[in-house]
């Protein structure tokens, strides 16, 4: 640079990959200076100078304009791709097709109106008289267009055109009068940004990348007050920076501005204004945002005075509930401060309900912390002024406040609206030669004392100072009043947020080390300490939270923070990282979420464990907790005492949702403080199922049932809420509280069921109360019963008709009827009037059916003239009432019995028929022989017989008590029936053999003995049934010793060789069986040894698939998975129902033979086992015989095989195989850790099987003393 000072830098760029800084210079040099060994290099030299000079974004090119009015486009290391002129006289590539379609003067012209078509065009105006004249140059965000603003040498206006990378022109700008030198290309790529001075206005103007204006917005200074410098967009595209000048100054420097704009539902927001004041060493020199943190702008003063900012959004907002001004939300709009009170109005931003208009731009607004006031504001200006606008008595209309969206066109606004009460000026002591600091104080605080807490900026940088401020004593006659300083603390570090409770008087603040200090305003010392939590630590969180917010959490306070990555933390533990927006509400909390909904719990009775497994589970569909909301909602505000949500879409638009939780909260409390009026309109509006009202706590509503009906004072609505009575208890189905306190003593509902319940202790009630104006709800009362009234409510109605009301307002019984038809169909309630056997109410219903005249006039002449019971029984008949119908029959006289009868056989009305007749009377004969038939038809013979025989037919009951195989019964109605003793013989010898083809010889004996007296016949069949006792008392009782040669002793020879066989045959098969299952276990035990990820291969479905080829390999048992399971899924009932019969197979190698084998030796124990009873009793007629030497051959080998059982037994069914059956490996009991301990005991060769009871032993009776002495 020249030594005189007369260079100029005229553009700079940080190249981190060659970590230097690159520099052009007016004089055409390029330099490169390297940061690590401070030399600068010279890469290139324009001879003609350079005017300006930027790299794109991606760094790959630089664009160098020259003094002779050239771009030159070069790659990174300075190698030239190619050289243009600025101006160019062509349009472009992107130039404009004309197709022919009409002229300019026939075209529609929109709202400028059809004289847009003969005006000429107008003049372009030269750029300003302060434009430098240089190009500008910016590059889209994606670096593959430049834009380039230079001054046309013809016009002297400035054009803006658009270039790609090899530098071929794209667009020229249309002729714009006015433009200006600032220039700005979103990084979005939408929209490239200007300036334009318009006859009587300033304004930032928008162009398409076809050089089209596309939107303005207006700067809030007077037509050439201020200049624009530089227009500079964040990373992100949602806030513009304006640093702008003044230009008209008078012995003075002039003044600089910084403002930011962002825009919202199509209107553009001054949010911030930044005022640097009019001295030398507060002069901006540069203004730039930070490319990686996109609400981050960096600002360098003339006088080295380097500033940062950090911005994020916040929504400010009234939170108070007693107030009546709650719910209140405020935009800052430049000077104005749009407010919109969601009590009353939704309408979104920039309409509102009403604004204050302030004459400096506005930089904060606070609105009282108190409950009570949470309405009244306080607002902070650029210029360092605290204004507060409270509500009140006072009927002035104040100046500063003007209606917004509401009132207008005659409306009157229902709507309060607040006044300027004080403007306070802060004082705090400092020097006004100091380095000015925009927006020194931040985070104003109104405290619920009327004192404010601001944090101000410390003389040491990352130092900030809390200041509380009080109201000084009010000075007559000044329009403003002073804020003195009650007391600064000191704060180590930089405060990042600031959130107030009023209910615990305590505020938080967050410091950019993410460590939390807590202040406690009212302490007679107030003082900044760390806040710890419930075990005593200090708190700091993971991670910088962009919003904070204090609440309690189980009673204990806690501090809600979310960071500008959607990570939600309570305290120092993260809950969540999918939150986008959050806010507090009594003791709710409201959360959305990236997945596009809103949560809402109530953190009365809950852990933050609780909270976080909320938040990270999917709820259940009744779940009230969770509703889905449109995409990129967040929470605005919370309406309190209106359960409605305020959320905000990403475009600006405005919906209400009214969350179920906070719904379903403010209906129990109303319904808690028996407010049921309130209660039911809030359910009918927004669609809660009635139920609720009697659900929530049945004893208080049946306590104050006539309460409810006074509050509800409606017909309509008292018949609604029956109409929607089900028996279900809805506090356990659609709406179970949340709440763990909830009253359970209150929900035992009582034996009577629910909706008869309620319609019951209404009606009475209603009346009590006024029976004429609640009439509809009485006939709905007896109607939605289960059963229906309906013949009770009918009869009402023909009561109304009976005896008419004078009253004016009583209900006719045309309208009484016409209401019942409407809960009733028809045909039914036509039927039920008929079921009255009241032909005048039968004739009203049927005038207002459907019904033809001519079918039911005729019908209804034909019952008049039948007798009273006889038309009973038709109208019975006819509604098919036919218990009813049989009752009026029988009153009918003995020439209507024929018809009874058919009756009674028709619908099997039988027992009801036996009870309306006397039992000596020959109807009731009739109706038994009958039912008799009936019940032989359904082979229930006992049942026939004992019907048949308490009438008299002892016939027909001899046979069915043959059939049933009741041979005592059967000889009791021979006897009856006077049989003689052929007769008697022939019958019992008859149902001798039905009895010995049924296996009872003992009864057929006797039979033939007593009846018959074939006494050989009887011993020879209790010879046959093994009963050897009775056999010789028989043979001795008619001296037949005959016998003992012929029968007896063959028998009791025979008897013994087949129980010697059945014995060898059991124990062979016991010894084989056992033998094979001990080889299957040893198989098995080397197949688990070898497969060490071998996991319970004992499934019930893996049939017919071999074991020992299972104990191969690993593959194998995978494969024998996956097969298994695709033969389960494609397994029909049929067949799974034969796998059950076979799964237990004795074939070897198939899967459960183990199972099999246990199965068959327990069932050779137990058969073994039940033969000593009847062994005992032979050895005992073999001893009495002298076959001495066969009894002790019987006894011996009896006891022999159950010797060798009783020791086998504990070798088959091992106590582990026991414990097995009683604490099984896999089961509904079971845990990971006890298979595995499992596992590692060996125990999984224990096999995972249903039938538990086969792992049990079988027990050996000793109780029985079945050996004889002589063979011991």
């Amino acid at each position: 640079m020249p030594e005189d000072g007369s260079g100029c830098i005229i553009g700079m760029e940080y190249l981190p990959e060659l970590e230097c800084v690159c520099v052009g210079t007016a004089a055409g040099d390029i330099l490169l200076c390297y940061l690590s060994t401070k030399q600068v290099e010279c890469v290139g030299t324009v001879d003609s100078g350079l005017s300006a000079m930027s790299w794109s974004p991606d760094q790959e090119l630089v664009l160098l304009a020259t003094g002779q009015q050239t771009l030159i486009m070069m790659t990174r290391d300075f190698e030239p791709i190619t050289e243009k002129q600025i101006h160019q006289d062509e349009f472009g590539e992107g130039k404009f097709i004309t197709v022919g379609w009409g002229k300019k003067e026939t075209q529609f012209h929109g709202s400028e109106g059809k004289q847009a078509a003969q005006r000429k065009q107008t003049e372009v105006l030269p750029a300003s008289s302060w434009d430098d004249s240089k190009p500008r140059v910016t590059w889209r965000g994606d670096g593959q267009f430049v834009a380039v603003s230079a001054v046309c040498p013809e016009t002297g206006a400035r054009k803006v055109r658009v270039w790609n990378r090899e530098l071929m022109l794209q667009s020229t700008s249309e002729p714009i009068s006015g433009l200006e030198q600032a220039l700005a290309w979103k990084p979005s790529g939408n929209l490239i940004t200007s300036t334009q001075e318009k006859p009587n206005r300033h304004d930032v103007v928008f162009l398409e990348k076809n050089g089209l204006l596309h939107g303005e917005f207006t700067l809030p200074f007077q037509k050439g007050q201020v200049k624009v410098n530089e227009l500079t967009w964040n990373a992100d595209s949602t806030v513009l920076a304006v640093w702008l000048e003044e230009l008209k100054t008078v012995n003075s420097n002039p003044n600089s501005y910084v403002q930011l704009w962002t825009t919202g539902n199509y209107h553009w927001y001054l949010k911030q204004s930044l005022h640097f004041g009019n001295l030398e060493k507060n002069k901006l020199v540069s203004l730039l945002w930070d490319s990686v943190l996109p609400y981050r702008l960096h600002i360098l003063c003339q006088g080295w005075h380097y500033l940062f900012y950090d911005w994020h959004w916040t929504i400010d907002r009234g939170m108070g509930e007693n107030s009546k001004h709650v719910a209140n939300v405020a935009v800052i709009d430049g000077a104005k401060v749009l407010v919109t009170a969601f009590q009353h109005a939704v309408v979104p931003p920039p309409m509102c309900t009403y604004e204050l208009q302030l004459k400096q731009a506005v930089n904060q607004v606070a609105f009282h912390t108190d409950p009570k006031c949470s309405g009244d504001m306080a607002i902070l200006d650029a210029d360092n002024k605290i204004y507060v606008y409270r509500y009140g008595q006072s009927m002035v209309k104040d100046p500063t406040v003007r209606l917004g969206a509401t009132g207008g066109n005659g409306f009157k606004a229902n709507v309060e609206m607040p006044r300027l009460d004080k403007t306070y000026r802060v004082n705090l002591g400092t020097n006004t030669n100091e380095v000015m600091n925009p927006l020194g104080l931040r985070f104003l605080t109104w405290l619920p004392d009327d004192s404010f807490l601001v944090v101000g900026q410390d003389q040491q940088a990352a130092r900030s100072v809390l200041h509380h401020l009080t109201a000084a004593p009010h000075v007559t006659g000044a329009e403003e009043e002073h804020l003195n300083l009650r007391l600064s603390l000191s704060v180590d570090g930089e405060v990042i947020t600031l959130c107030c409770s009023p209910v615990t008087k305590t505020v938080a603040l967050q410091l950019a080390d993410r460590q939390i200090l807590k202040y406690l305003w009212e302490a007679s010392t107030p003082v900044l300490q760390p806040w710890q939590t419930s075990s005593g630590c200090a708190l700091q969180f993971p991670h910088l939270c962009m919003q904070t917010s204090l609440t309690r959490i189980g009673g204990e306070e806690v501090i809600l923070g979310l960071t500008d990555r959607c990570r939600f933390f309570v305290n120092d533990t993260e809950v969540a990282s999918n939150i986008t927006s959050f806010a507090t509400y009594n003791e709710f909390l409201l959360v959305t979420t990236n997945s596009h909904t809103c949560q809402c719990f109530c953190l009365k009775n809950m852990s933050v464990k609780a909270l976080q497994v909320g938040l990270s589970s999917v709820a259940a569909p009744n779940n009230e907790t969770l509703r889905k909301v449109e995409r990129g909602s967040r929470i605005i505000t919370v309406v309190p005492q209106d359960t409605k949500v305020v959320l905000q879409m990403p475009r600006g638009n405005l919906e209400t949702v009214h969350h179920r939780a906070l719904v379903l909260a403010q209906i129990r409390k109303w319904l808690d403080r028996l407010m049921f009026r309130e209660a039911f309109q809030c359910m009918r509006k927004l669609r809660i199922n009635l139920n609720l009202l009697y659900d929530h706590n049945p004893k208080v509503f049946l306590e104050n049932i006539e309460t409810f009906i006074k509050q509800i004072d409606s017909v309509n609505y008292i018949n609604l809420f029956f109409t929607e009575l089900k028996d279900e208890d809805f506090t356990k189905t659609m709406y179970p509280c949340l709440s763990s306190s909830s009253n359970d003593q209150a929900h035992q509902q009582p034996e009577q069921k629910k909706v008869n319940l309620i319609c019951d202790v209404m009606r009475v009630a209603m009346e009590c109360i006024d029976p004429e104006k609640y009439c509809l709800s009485i006939l709905t009362a007896h109607v939605k019963k289960n059963p229906p009234e309906l013949e009770t409510a009918l009869q009402k109605v023909h009561d109304l008709r009976e005896n008419i009301s004078p009253n004016a307002g009583a209900v006719s019984a045309e309208e009484a009827l016409k209401y019942l038809l409407f809960l009733v169909d028809v045909n039914e309630l036509y039927d039920y009037s008929l079921g009255t056997y009241d032909f005048d109410l039968v004739i009203m219903v049927a005038e207002k059916s459907q019904k033809d005249p001519k079918e039911y006039l005729p019908f209804l002449n034909t019952l008049r003239k039948m007798e009273i019971n006889y038309q009973r029984y038709t109208i019975d008949k006819y509604l098919k009432r036919y218990t009813k119908a049989l009752g009026h029959l029988s009153k009918c006289g003995p020439e209507h019995f024929s018809e009874f009868l058919n009756l009674v056989k028709d619908q099997s009305l039988y027992c009801e028929a036996l009870k309306l007749y006397p039992s000596s009377t020959q109807e009731y004969k009739d109706i038994s022989s009958a039912y008799g038939e009936y019940l032989i038809q359904k082979q229930l013979y006992e049942q026939a017989a004992l019907i048949l025989a308490r009438a008299g037919i002892f016939e027909k009951a001899l046979d069915a008590f043959l059939s049933s195989g009741s041979w005592q019964q059967a000889l009791c109605m021979a006897s009856r029936l006077g049989y003689t003793k052929e007769k008697l013989s022939s019958l019992a010898r008859t149902m001798a053999g039905k009895l010995v083809e049924q296996r009872k010889h003992a009864e057929a004996a006797m039979l033939l003995e007593q009846y018959t007296e074939d006494y050989e016949e009887a011993v020879i069949l209790l010879l046959e049934g093994a009963f050897w006792e009775e056999a010789l008392r028989l043979i001795h009782k008619y001296d037949r010793l005959d016998i003992l040669e012929t029968n007896f002793k063959p028998a009791i020879i025979e008897a013994q060789k087949s129980q010697l066989m059945f014995l060898d045959s059991q124990k062979t098969a016991f010894l084989r069986h056992k033998s094979r299952l001990q080889v299957v276990r040893e198989l098995k035990e080397k197949a688990c040894e070898s497969l060490q990820d071998y996991e319970a291969p004992y499934c019930p479905e893996f049939d017919l698939l071999s074991e020992t080829s299972s104990v191969v390999t690993h593959s194998d048992m995978s494969s024998r998975y996956s097969h298994s399971n695709s033969r389960i899924s494609a397994r029909s009932s049929k067949n799974r129902r034969k796998a059950e019969r076979k799964r237990y197979s004795l074939k070897e190698g198939s899967p459960f033979e183990d199972m099999a084998l246990l199965e068959i030796l327990g069932e050779n124990v137990r058969a073994v086992d039940s033969v000593k009873g009847d062994v005992h009793v032979l050895l005992k007629q073999l001893v009495l015989f002298g076959f001495d030497e066969q009894a002790e051959g019987l006894q011996q080998l009896l006891e022999e095989v159950l010797q060798l059982m009783e020791t086998s037994i504990p070798e088959i069914w091992t106590p582990a195989l026991q414990q097995s059956s009683l604490n099984p490996v896999l089961g509904p009991n079971s845990t990971a850790n006890s298979i595995m301990a499992a596992y590692q005991q060996k125990r999984m060769v224990v096999p995972a099987v249903q039938d538990s009871e086969l792992l049990i032993a079988p027990k050996l009776n000793k109780n029985l003393q079945w050996k004889l002495h002589l063979f011991q």
